[in-house]
């Protein structure tokens, strides 16, 4: 039995579904750990827009990968003879190979890699399709003008980014010069370009890129980010963040030709302090982005 722990946002539990697709390729029995990162009110399960589905590891099946029943005769044992947890936390923020071999395991991590899961390619982009999903009211529009142009998503990732608490991680890598170099990266082959920007802080971008060429999407919220994920996959040419939601974008993007440019540096260190600077989560670049 392997459990695959669900956590985060959108991006990251699309990494963790791909790994779980990945684990059942390989013929393991595996379920997906869908409670334990959330809390009563946090949105669980935001992998319902693609009508994916998986078998979900039971709270009982949790407590025997984790060894952590409260009942007395455990508790005593634990006291005893150590706790026998079977959970596994990725070695790093890069590709770990004892991901796929763990067994039994509870695996917890983020998994930010198509190494994990690149033999099996299409059928997570078969996953991954918008099924049933079509953009109404104003998302119809940008739909139409992303469509009929020359687009290039550009997506600004902001709100939690800015928290102090992780300048660690990402201070100075996604800053506005990083922009600038990519907008211009793009404009030098393909002058006629329109940038599509997409943000959980739209406003500031309003403020912050203006001009004919820029058109600033909005009306999204937490509720309905998944409307951004759809309309920046659709542009031709992307401009990601360090961030698992604009990766998605690109690599889902099916444009054979697609310009995909991405920071060089995707964050300041290993979050799990194994890795240097230059270390930290290179796996997570493919062979198509242009890093700046």
């Amino acid at each position: 039995m392997i459990g695959v722990q669900l956590s985060g946002g959108l991006g990251n539990q699309m990494f963790e579904y791909a790994l779980y697709l990945k684990l059942k390729s390989m013929g393991k029995q595996v379920k997906m750990d869908d409670f334990t990162c959330y809390g009563p009110t946090d949105r669980k399960n935001m992998l319902g827009i693609f009508g994916v589905s998986y078998e979900r590891l039971s709270e009982a099946e949790y407590i025997a990968l984790t060894d952590s029943s409260l009942r007395l005769t455990q508790r005593i044992r634990r006291k005893i003879t150590g706790r026998r947890d079977l959970s596994y936390r990725e070695r790093s923020a890069n590709y770990d190979p004892e991901v796929l071999t763990r067994e039994p395991a509870l695996l917890l991590g983020c998994f930010q890699t198509e190494k994990y899961f690149i033999d099996i390619a299409d059928q997570v982009r078969e996953a991954y399709r918008f099924r049933g999903y079509e953009p109404a009211g104003a998302d119809r529009e940008y739909d139409r003008r992303i469509r009929e142009s020359l687009s290039v998503g550009v997506h600004i990732r902001r709100g939690d980014y800015l928290d102090p608490k992780y300048s660690a991680l990402y201070r100075g890598i996604c800053d506005d010069g990083y922009y600038e170099r990519a907008m211009l990266r793009i404009q030098s082959e393909f002058p006629e370009a329109e940038f599509f920007f997409f943000s959980n802080d739209p406003e500031w971008v309003k403020k912050h890129y203006q001009g004919p060429r820029v058109t600033v999407i909005e009306g999204h919220t937490e509720e309905n980010g998944f409307a951004d994920l759809y309309l920046m996959n659709r542009c031709r040419h992307q401009i990601i963040a360090n961030s698992s939601f604009s990766w998605w974008a690109a690599w889902l993007n099916a444009n054979p030709d697609k310009r995909v440019i991405a920071p060089k540096r995707w964050l300041n260190v290993d979050p799990l302090g194994k890795a240097g600077v230059r270390e930290a989560c290179t796996d997570i670049y493919t062979k198509e982005m242009i890093l700046l």
